[in-house]
């Protein structure tokens, strides 16, 4: 069994990532399953790099293989915001509920059709002797104009999926974890992680 651990506190990625991983011969180990408690400081200027810098500083860290991943919502009405501040989007005290509530505010009146948004996440694995890749997926959707569901975090409960025509926070996680951007880069990376072991 090979440990990863996952760099972040979420505790719902952390669900999202076990679970997607369950066949694999990996244990799957939290930063606070190892006593890690550090903040790392997201500058990166995209999805990519975010993540190999949370992967790359845990790994110094800790000295494990170390699995990151920076994710969000990406809206083409606004240009593809929030992007990368997905997790910020409304400041740093904000709860999801807060950054639905301003997404939805800022889409007031933009009609159906026009709220097309992709889920992206990358993710990065760094490995002790100092090698690293990344993976990048999507999902396509749309902002629905409320939330609705209550499997998920983030912005799961205003994520339409048409293919489903329910929310990202409706469908039950088996259909989450085959379709959702975080699943499909999970499985990207497990194919690519072989090559490294």
């Amino acid at each position: 069994m090979v440990k990863l651990v996952v760099a972040t506190k979420n505790k719902g990625k952390i669900a999202e990532i076990k679970k997607v991983l369950q066949e694999m011969p990996f244990e799957v180990l939290s930063m606070g399953d190892i006593g890690i408690a550090a903040d790392i400081v997201e500058d990166g200027k995209t999805f990519e790099e975010n993540s190999l810098k949370k992967a790359v500083e845990i790994c110094n860290i800790c000295r494990s293989v170390v699995i990151a991943d920076d994710s969000g919502i990406e809206v083409d009405y606004l240009d593809g915001a929030p992007g990368i501040y997905s997790a910020r989007f409304g400041g740093a005290d904000a709860t999801d509920q807060d950054r639905n509530a301003k997404l939805l505010h800022m889409l007031e009146n933009v009609p159906y059709e026009k709220r097309t948004a992709r889920f992206v996440c990358a993710i990065a694995v760094a490995f002790p002797d100092g090698r690293s890749f990344v993976v990048k997926d999507t999902c396509e959707g749309f902002v629905d104009f409320k939330c609705k569901g209550e499997n998920g975090f983030g912005y799961d409960s205003l994520f339409y999926v048409a293919e489903y025509r329910k929310t990202m926070a409706e469908l039950s996680m088996d259909i989450k974890n085959k379709i959702s951007h975080r699943a499909k880069a999970l499985e990207k990376m497990a194919v690519v992680i072989k090559d490294y072991l």
